[in-house]
């Protein structure tokens, strides 16, 4: 990945470009985790309204135990955005470079120790199921986070139920007759054409989730945890220089 790509994506300031771009390959991601990580943990850990129904489910059921894992992935979900708005406040305060790249180092090293320790550690029941999906659920929340506050909750990468919706909203607007109408409706085709390439991404990811937990097991994350931190590691050896700079 060319450095100044890499830097641009992850760079303060923000292009509409840069953060789809971005968004393409956080959605990609997303999907690998999600429909591989159900492979593995049989829970769907990028989206929280599937995880609130099955709670419901559960209660009425008589599933408690299944209930209190609903909770803890909701939860999870919920201390990883907390953590990426902390990092991000914390970076703007600075003024650093690597304002976005420090929650993306985060996920990276998270998915790094999951895809290279899980396999190890499951099989002797040193890594509950349970502590798994956590874990995967605060990655997931971390990365929505991420994209929410760089994009101005323009784009979003972990589920894709807003995305089909947005563009179900844009196709309705370029089918739509303007024979009367004083101000014609029209349909944004560039917000279509990034939409689709959203869901795309994240349908691809899947696909590769999916053929990767099934052959090689929980090191299949390995790659997206080095493709992430390949993006990071540029601003955060900006901030360094900077820092050594200012010390001499």
């Amino acid at each position: 990945m060319p450095v100044n790509y890499a830097r641009r994506l992850t760079a303060p300031g923000r292009s509409s470009d840069a953060n789809a771009h971005l968004g393409y390959m956080l959605a990609f991601v997303a999907g690998a985790i999600n429909a591989g990580g159900f492979l593995a943990v049989q829970r769907y850990t990028s989206h929280m309204t599937g995880v609130v129904s099955a709670m419901a489910d559960d209660l009425v059921l008589g599933a408690h135990a299944l209930v209190l894992t609903g909770l803890g992935m909701l939860l999870a979900f919920m201390a990883g955005a907390a953590c990426t708005a902390i990092m991000v406040n914390f970076g703007r305060r600075r003024a650093l470079h690597s304002i976005y790249a420090l929650p993306l180092m985060l996920e990276a090293l998270l998915l790094l120790c999951f895809g290279l320790l899980g396999g190890r550690l499951a099989p002797a029941g040193a890594l509950p199921i349970s502590a798994t999906v956590m874990l995967l659920s605060f990655i997931m929340g971390l990365q929505n986070a991420l994209i929410t506050k760089l994009s101005h909750a323009e784009i979003r990468t972990t589920h894709i139920t807003g995305i089909v919706t947005d563009i179900g909203i844009e196709l309705g607007k370029m089918m739509y007759w303007n024979r009367t109408a004083p101000a014609p409706v029209q349909g944004n085709r560039q917000r279509l054409a990034v939409l689709s390439m959203l869901a795309s991404c994240f349908f691809v990811g899947g696909i590769a989730g999916a053929f990767g937990f099934s052959h090689l097991g929980y090191v299949a994350t390995v790659p997206l945890a080095l493709a992430l931190m390949t993006l990071a590691i540029t601003p955060l050896l900006d901030d360094a220089k900077s820092i050594a700079t200012k010390k001499q």
